[in-house]
């Protein structure tokens, strides 16, 4: 998978574009764009902390592990792009048992869908084991967004 880490919202369009490109210069194909989100204000829910304050990783997952080398040379070959390609990394990750929804609509309506998670989880003896992880099934400009809501769980 690839990743971008950075912290400011603003500098998504970035992060995508350098995801991209280096997929691109890697020559296969990659999956749906992913993020996972995580704010370090431990004093208020999350939802409630300032968009610029929030920290995320975004993602693209390759259809196998990179043989060595091979992302730096794409990340040589995207250079002449102009994206931050040197932020691009490999990374692989198990999130275990999760907790998953789809939702349909606007990023700004996601809290709804949240809920309906939280509630299943508290119902079902589930605490949150990760970070919250998004998986967009659409581009971010269509009116209709679908995004697959996914929260690693543990028993409590």
């Amino acid at each position: 998978m690839l990743r971008t880490p950075t912290r400011a919202s603003t500098e998504h369009l970035s992060a995508i574009r350098a995801l991209h490109a280096v997929a691109a210069a890697m020559g296969g194909p990659a999956g749906p764009l992913e993020g996972r989100w995580w704010v370090e204000d431990t004093t208020r829910p999350p939802l409630e902390v300032p968009r610029d304050q929030w920290r995320w990783h975004l993602l693209l997952p390759l259809p196998d592990v990179p043989e060595p080398g091979t992302v730096e040379a794409a990340r040589e070959q995207a250079r002449a792009s102009g994206a931050a390609v040197d932020r691009v990394q490999v990374v692989i990750f198990t999130e275990g048992e999760c907790v998953e929804l789809l939702h349909e609509g606007p990023y700004s309506e996601e809290k709804v869908s949240l809920d309906v998670m939280d509630a299943f989880m508290t119902e079902h003896g589930l605490v949150r084991n990760g970070l919250h992880h998004e998986i967009y099934l659409t581009d971010f400009t269509d009116p209709e967004p679908k995004t697959l809501l996914r929260q690693p769980v543990a028993r409590r």
